[in-house]
């Protein structure tokens, strides 16, 4: 298959602004880009016992001028931006060398920024010299092809990974050791390697099976062995050929996980459950008694769903209002019903009415909320 000119699935050899051109408009889902730091280094960095560090000084991150690199940097993502499809995103990371000025080139081209990320690098390189703070993270920047962009975002997900807690944007994530980081002849094959799981996190989050991934600078492979695992289409580009080399062994050796494993059932949605369901299901009784949680007001169900105490009739939400003086009242926290020697709060049947209606749509049953 393939998009324009060019095939997908691929790391083609070229310079991005030479095979960007080669893509049609609105064919990308999403953009993950990593491109030159210009760190503009002028002296060998030295470790305390006086052994070179391997840092970032390569000739691809090098510009004759700051104005240089912005010119670039407005040719390549205002090619990202047309091959984006209108409810595709872009990510985009950098350090403090480059992160500023990319994110105003970002936003004068007219993305809209949905979230600055900080990859807090739980293993970060020292500061030799001790001259400065140790720089121990990276920005990346999410954002989506217009405001009006309708993107993908996998919340509930996310909220899972992360203990049931709302993933934050500080991501707590190694920078690549050990069997991880590539070598060649015992030294690092790219000299900015990114973790696994920082894209895996970066895909699953805001994308979706199927979909497909650009990577304008495609380095020693990550992203595109990542979508490959998880079942995105991807194309990459990148310049040295001798990266292509190590990202093509890298992508040959991965396997893409089994369709089923992708799914994203916990994105499901729940029902909207109103309180006459729990009525029309039994889990709550016609002219039964609801209680405020110290007993002090009981009022009684009513077969329309409406609540009575005295010669006042209303909603379960409106009558907590009342009892409690407050402009507004959640009614499903505030009243309960007995079970036996228990007090039960009517939210927690609510939450049994959400499980059987989970438990029948994960069996593939066709779901009938009337049938419940």
């Amino acid at each position: 298959m393939k998009l324009g000119t060019l095939e997908i699935n691929k790391i083609h050899l070229g310079d991005c602004l030479d095979l960007l051109i080669k893509l049609p408009d609105n064919c990308i889902d999403l953009v993950f880009a990593d491109p030159p730091y210009n760190l503009r280094l002028k002296n060998e960095l030295l470790r305390p016992n006086h052994s070179k560090v391997n840092g970032v000084n390569d000739d691809w991150d090098k510009f004759a001028s700051v104005e240089a690199y912005d010119h670039f940097t407005r040719q390549w993502l205002a090619e990202c931006r047309r091959v984006l499809k209108p409810n595709g995103c872009l990510w985009l990371i950098g350090t403090y060398h480059n992160i500023f000025r990319l994110g105003t080139q970002l936003q004068n081209i007219g993305f809209w920024i949905l979230n600055d990320v900080i990859w807090v690098k739980s293993n970060p390189m020292p500061n030799f010299k001790g001259t400065r703070f140790t720089n121990a993270h990276e920005t990346l920047i999410w954002s989506a092809k217009s405001e009006t962009s309708r993107y993908t975002f996998h919340y509930r997900s996310m909220k899972t990974m992360n203990d049931d807690l709302q993933m934050r944007s500080d991501w707590l994530i190694p920078i690549c050791n050990g069997k991880e980081r590539i070598k060649v002849n015992g030294q690092k094959a790219h000299s900015t390697q990114k973790p696994s799981e920082l894209l895996r996190r970066i895909i699953l989050a805001t994308s979706n099976p199927g979909d497909t991934i650009l990577d304008p600078f495609g380095g020693s492979g990550t992203t595109s062995a990542v979508a490959k695992m998880l079942g995105r289409r991807f194309i990459s580009f990148e310049k040295e050929p001798r990266y292509v080399n190590i990202a093509n062994e890298r992508l040959a050796a991965v396997q893409a996980l089994e369709t089923s494993l992708l799914e994203y059932k916990i994105e499901k949605r729940l029902p909207r459950v109103s309180f006459g369901n729990l009525l029309e299901k039994g889990l709550l009784n016609i002219g039964e008694f609801l209680y405020s949680k110290n007993e002090k007001h009981r009022v009684q169900i009513q077969a329309d769903g409406s609540v009575v105490m005295a010669e006042t009739a209303c909603s379960i939400h409106k009558m907590g209002a009342l009892l409690s003086e407050k402009a507004s009242c959640n009614g499903w926290l505030f009243w309960y019903v007995k079970r036996g020697d228990n007090m039960i709060c009517i939210d927690e049947l609510r939450g049994m009415y959400e499980e059987r209606w989970m438990r029948l749509y994960n069996s593939n049953i066709p779901v009938n909320l009337l049938t419940l």
